[in-house]
């Protein structure tokens, strides 16, 4: 089964992808500090987007089935790249009259949403290289 689909295209232009996700249209570049133009998110920006897009759903999708007061869910993500390891911190700022408990199972809702367990499983990546017939 097909969870998703993207196609990025690079051309001549330092940096900047155009990418196709479903039906819709993404622009990503690298910074201006390591040379890019900064028309869009960087990668990593990207990855983090997805995971924010998917806590947050996810924490409407559970609060909208169980009827509980959430008003606003803020996923707000930092991801840090080292020598001998990588982190991603998330915070997560919940608005609306939730009890300590409904706030601690959101907490623990918020380890197990889909994106959040295949970052922390990782993911197989097959790549195939082909030549284009327009050379």
């Amino acid at each position: 089964m097909i969870v998703a689909r993207a196609q990025g295209e690079i051309g001549e232009a330092r940096y900047r992808v155009e990418i196709k996700a479903g039906n819709h249209a993404l622009v990503a570049d690298e910074p201006q500090r390591i040379g890019g133009g900064d028309a869009g998110p960087s990668p990593y920006g990207l990855l983090l987007a997805g995971l924010a897009a998917c806590t947050a759903i996810t924490l409407r999708m559970y609060c909208d089935r169980k009827e509980w007061p959430l008003v606003r869910a803020v996923v707000d993500l930092k991801f840090t790249h080292g020598e001998s390891d990588s982190r991603i911190d998330r915070v997560i700022t919940l608005e609306g009259d939730l009890t300590p408990e409904q706030r601690a199972r959101l907490a623990e809702v918020a380890e197990r949403t889909p994106v959040t367990l295949t970052l922390k499983a990782g993911v197989a990546i097959k790549t195939d290289v082909r030549h284009s017939a327009q050379a």
